[in-house]
């Protein structure tokens, strides 16, 4: 097990020596796997050198036998919802819970927060909010709604990693969804200064076609977002960021027969990619029990078949990366008493589990955590552009992971950082567990020392 950080022994410390230095015999670097040793300056790597080379540090970080030390993961996908619906999950709680799993980056969605943040004026006020509060580092996305095209350049330039967009009902009313004409204008609008558009692909005139039963069987939820919902939108998504140049990235893909759609578009030039999230790489629909409503999310878990595909997805590159859709609730909007899904909350509260439930399918699937972790760290650092994150490496800042890949635990909502405790991980047995996450060099503890982080 890691030992604490102490005072360099004597001899090692003094003039040009590191603030802190890391030595672990199993880190994730850049080239591989390697036996590193880490110097950190002023919340920076400095420097990365072989294990043994007795780099001099203020304080020293040993990592114990069983532990690999990790880039930060950047969760590029999480709903915060302060102000306006903190009761269901805020800055403080949202990022305790990130730092517990390993995750030392997020990027706030755009909307169940109020006010949405569809302008600069509401941005500020998210801002203003999350100060004082986050225990990692926080950035945010725009929203790109009916109407507020012309705000999309001013929130870019004050700092918005993109703009998140629904092509059917976000299921709150202040955040509506842009219509085929609305896309490729806010499309056209982004190339002028390179924006990237988010999107929730699902077509609400294939929704509208669906059988809609309300109830408690899973079945009958699942065919009312059946995965046609998926590729009807994902079609169009292309379409049109083929006929405007824009870049355009597929939000929590969880139709596997989009992906050859996918590869032949990005093969074809256009500018796309793709995500997945947690649920869909290790749940499954034959396995949800109805009226267990806290497997709801839209689109939906689907069948064991649809995701093997999903993990081939990713090991064939079509996939990018992997990132939660962390979309809590209070317990009581996802109807525990009625079980009905039709009227539940649909959301995954997997923050604080999202790397321990990939590591435990992928482990079981023979994928290394060399790979996983690129999914959840170099690979959502990318995609927003965070040049400073995901990797260890000199010049990046020093947001490490010390993770234990063998320990087991078993998931007690209870103990959970999570605001409201309702996840459908209640009680599974998970491998890896995160014993120390550092940020900028710093362990995170009892204070928030997070940073507001900003495009560019």
């Amino acid at each position: 097990m890691t030992t604490a950080a102490t005072p360099s022994p004597a001899g090692h410390a003094g003039p040009g020596a590191f603030d802190l230095v890391v030595r672990a015999a199993r880190a994730l670097t850049p080239a591989g796997e390697q036996a590193v040793e880490i110097g950190i300056t002023d919340g920076r790597i400095a420097a990365v050198a072989p294990l043994g080379a007795r780099l001099a540090g203020g304080e020293v970080l040993e990592l114990g036998g069983d532990e690999v030390l990790l880039p930060g993961l950047v969760d590029s996908h999480v709903h915060v919802n302060e102000p306006g619906r903190t009761e269901w999950e805020g800055f403080a709680s949202a990022t305790r819970a990130a730092a517990a799993g390993g995750v030392t980056t997020i990027v706030d969605m755009p909307l169940n927060s109020l006010p949405p943040t569809t302008t600069v004026e509401n941005l500020e006020v998210k801002k203003a909010r999350a100060v004082g509060q986050a225990f990692v580092d926080v950035g945010f996305w725009g929203g790109a709604v009916p109407g507020n095209t012309a705000d999309l350049r001013p929130l870019h330039d004050a700092g918005v990693f993109g703009f998140k967009c629904f092509l059917a009902d976000s299921g709150v009313p202040e955040f509506g969804h842009l219509e085929s004409a609305e896309l490729r204008a806010d499309l056209a609008e982004l190339t002028a200064f390179d924006g990237l558009m988010i999107v929730h692909a699902e077509d609400p005139h294939t929704l509208e076609g669906a059988p809609q039963e309300p109830g408690r069987r899973y079945a009958d939820f699942l065919a009312s977002r059946p995965a046609k919902a998926e590729s009807t939108a994902i079609a169009e998504v292309i379409d049109a960021a083929r006929a405007t140049g824009a870049r355009a990235h597929v939000l929590h893909l969880s139709d596997a027969d989009s992906l050859p759609m996918i590869a032949a578009a990005r093969a074809d030039g256009v500018r796309l990619t793709v995500e997945t999230c947690p649920h869909y790489l290790s749940l499954d629909a034959e396995h949800v029990p109805d009226g267990a409503t806290a497997y709801k999310c839209c689109p939906p878990i689907r069948e064991t078949d649809n995701q093997d595909r999903l993990w081939q997805g990713l090991l064939d590159g079509v996939i990018d990366v992997v990132v939660t859709d962390h979309s809590p609730a209070t317990a009581d909007l996802k109807e525990p008493a009625s079980g009905d899904f039709a009227a539940a909350w649909g959301g995954v509260a997997s923050l604080q589990l999202g790397l321990a439930v990939v590591w435990t399918e992928a482990r079981r699937r023979g994928v290394p955590l060399e790979q996983v972790v690129g999914w959840m760290s170099a690979g959502p650092a990318a995609l927003v552009g965070l040049g400073r994150k995901g990797g260890i490496a000199v010049g990046k800042d020093a947001d490490l992971v010390v993770f234990a890949p063998e320990a087991t635990f078993v998931v007690d909502p209870g103990r959970l950082h999570h605001k409201n405790p309702v996840t459908p991980y209640a009680g599974r047995d998970l491998t890896g567990v995160v014993r120390r996450t550092l940020l900028r060099g710093r362990t995170v503890g009892d204070e928030p020392e997070g940073a507001l982080l900003r495009r560019g």
